[in-house]
């Protein structure tokens, strides 16, 4: 079996250890993105939900940067929502601030029941750099 090799942020190594599960991984030129959630450094969700938004893309833009990457470089999007119908406004007016200029990466979305005290998650994968 080949090693993988883990992207981690910055001083949040610790919460992904604790969790057993790497934040993302390099393969044949992809970075893998798990599913980032709006939690603040010690695990802790963020309550209000657009503010829960912004911390989750800020903590995908974390790896993402770690790995020499940015938003601009993510291909495929998927995103994980407690309650589409009551909630997809709201998360819909942050993406304008956090999605970037056209053209833009693949999305798909999932309306689900349980997110670990969550309502919102974001799961990416970009093209690294040559």
């Amino acid at each position: 079996m080949s090693t993988r090799d883990v992207v981690f942020p910055t001083q949040r190594q610790a919460l992904y250890e604790q969790n057993r599960y790497s934040p993302a991984v390099r393969s044949n030129g992809f970075l893998f993105v798990s599913g980032q959630v709006g939690s603040h450094p010690d695990g802790r969700p963020e309550p209000e939900l657009a503010p829960q938004v912004r911390l989750a893309f800020d903590n995908l833009n974390a790896i993402l940067a770690a790995a020499g990457c940015s938003f601009d470089d993510v291909v495929d999007v998927t995103v994980f929502i407690v309650d589409p119908a009551l909630h997809f406004e709201t998360i819909w007016q942050v993406f304008s601030d956090c999605w970037g200029e056209a053209p833009h990466p693949t999305l798909t979305g999932v309306g689900v029941t349980w997110l670990y005290g969550y309502q919102f998650e974001i799961k990416v994968i970009a093209k690294l750099p040559d």
